[in-house]
């Protein structure tokens, strides 16, 4: 997949080693991954590793998380995309599952919601994905907002590395 997703303010495109910087501005606020069991990376060196990780993830399934670009300052502003999950996770297996991930001054502006709707309308329109998964921490309310509001449907709380969490799943046939 070569594909570049362009919303209203944003361009979606494959993360990309010079990414590191703001994949590093991400990932290092403890804010962000407060509801990710509380991990922040410490050296760019692990955001380097991520970014390998998921350059490969777009070799293997041919789809992962993508950059997400402010188009007015053509800045890094966090990621989203649809990961093909290989891991057993809440009962399911071989899935693709909607995310994202925004550095904390874009919080609260649409960016969320703007973004997983793009790539929600394109794993349904042009992958012709049947189902949609995702899951938030049960506490993180701002993403349960964005998975809600996308049309998602909350199916049930489950234990994911000690962490509560709900599973949410959207039908393509059920998407608005």
């Amino acid at each position: 997949m070569n594909a570049t997703i362009e919303t209203n303010r944003l361009t979606l495109r494959k993360i990309i080693p010079s990414d590191a910087e703001g994949m590093f501005l991400l990932d290092s606020n403890p804010n962000v991954h407060e509801f990710l069991g509380n991990q922040p990376v410490i050296s760019i060196e692990e955001s380097r590793e991520y970014i390998a990780n998921i350059r490969n993830q777009y070799l293997e399934n041919g789809v992962g998380r993508y950059a997400v670009i402010l188009k007015e300052t053509n800045t890094f502003i966090g990621w989203c995309g649809i990961k093909f999950i290989t891991e057993p996770e809440n009962g399911h297996v071989n899935f693709y599952e909607i995310g994202y991930r925004f550095i904390e001054n874009y919080w609260g502006q649409g960016f969320g919601y703007e973004s997983a709707k793009a790539w929600l309308d394109y794993g349904f329109n042009i992958m012709d994905i049947k189902t949609m998964y995702a899951s938030a921490n049960i506490e993180n309310v701002g993403s349960r907002r964005i998975l809600e509001k996308l049309g998602m449907q909350q199916k049930n709380e489950f234990d994911w590395n000690g962490i509560a969490c709900l599973w949410y799943e959207l039908n393509a046939n059920n998407q608005g």
